[in-house]
């Protein structure tokens, strides 16, 4: 089996610091093995809809989680979520917001366009990484997703 059909968490985030940090956080709880990350809107639409590089992926699975930046390189994550609520085969995947941006604009759109859920990234490090690792720990072992 290809690891890639396999993958529970999409990270997509464009910081390589805050990504490193996520991926600790997540495998203190061991709730990283099946955690993929890009770097750009583009790459996760290809990674989700299996287009481009990401097309032997035909057939696989979707992630149980996205977990998405919004200050995105080629398409900010506004428009990659628009793009995976906007699709009846992607429609029901659950995608967090995970910025730095606390604006009542970015709320209001990411909640309108139908993120399931809002988090604003701690500055502070051992904050940080308890936030990341509280949401690996409810969407992969708490939340029910339908089949």
């Amino acid at each position: 089996m290809n690891h890639l059909d396999t993958v529970e968490i999409l990270l997509v985030e464009d910081n390589p610091h805050d990504a490193e940090l996520t991926v600790r956080a997540l495998k203190k709880r061991n709730l990283a093995n099946h955690l993929f990350a890009v770097e750009d809107g583009a790459e996760a639409l290809d990674f989700i809809f299996s287009r481009g590089q990401y097309a032997q992926r035909q057939g696989a699975d979707h992630p149980k989680v996205v977990l998405l930046d919004l200050k995105l390189p080629k398409l900010n994550g506004l428009e990659v979520l628009q793009a995976l609520k906007a699709d009846t085969r992607t429609q029901r995947i659950p995608v967090v917001i995970v910025t730095s941006s606390h604006e009542d604009p970015d709320i209001q759109a990411a909640y309108t366009l139908g993120a399931n859920s809002y988090v604003v990234k701690p500055v502070e490090f051992d904050a940080f990484t308890e936030a990341m690792s509280q949401i690996g720990f409810y969407w992969l072992l708490v939340n029910q997703a339908p089949k």
